[in-house]
């Protein structure tokens, strides 16, 4: 005969647990008073464990099912994960190929004008050296009208200071 507490100590579960089972069982009527405990015989402590090894095993399949159940659905998650990012990289390589296939024709169409260029005669233009120089006489007017417009600075100040001198 055995205690309450002595199953509980056996099974790994409190003493309120076993005292569950028993009341679930129906085994409350047939235990003996000991004192202020309860004596459970060989046939009732067998009952009481079977119920709570039923339940363990009961507990695991529930548990494995759910981990299960988790697992697919975090499996499920990541499917529609990768498929959106599939479609999103497909759509990106259509616009790539796009992209390569209207700079594969800029290419045909420079390397065609490129080729017709060089069939083309070559032409020289005439220099004109007296042209050439009108410009840069031009040039040197404009800058030097343009310094004293702009407060006498620069080159002219340079020229006044260097005749001082």
């Amino acid at each position: 005969m055995k205690t309450i507490r002595q199953i509980a100590d056996e099974i790994g579960v409190s003493k309120t647990a076993v005292n569950k089972q028993i009341a679930n069982l129906g085994l409350r009527s047939g235990l003996r008073k000991n004192g202020n405990q309860f004596a459970i015989d060989e046939q009732q402590e067998a009952l009481i464990k079977q119920a709570f090894s039923e339940k363990s095993q009961t507990e695991i399949e529930n548990q494995t099912q759910t981990k299960s159940q988790t697992e697919n659905h975090e499996v499920s998650d990541l499917v529609c994960v990768l498929q959106a990012t599939i479609d999103t990289l497909q759509g990106q390589l259509e616009v790539k190929d796009r992209q390569i296939e209207q700079q594969a024709q800029t290419i045909t169409r420079l390397t065609d004008a490129l080729a017709a260029e060089r069939l083309r005669p070559f032409t020289l233009v005439p220099f004109n050296s007296s042209s050439l120089l009108e410009r840069e006489k031009s040039f040197n007017r404009n800058e030097k009208q343009y310094r004293v417009e702009a407060g006498g600075s620069g080159y002219l100040k340079e020229k006044i200071h260097d005749k001082k001198s």
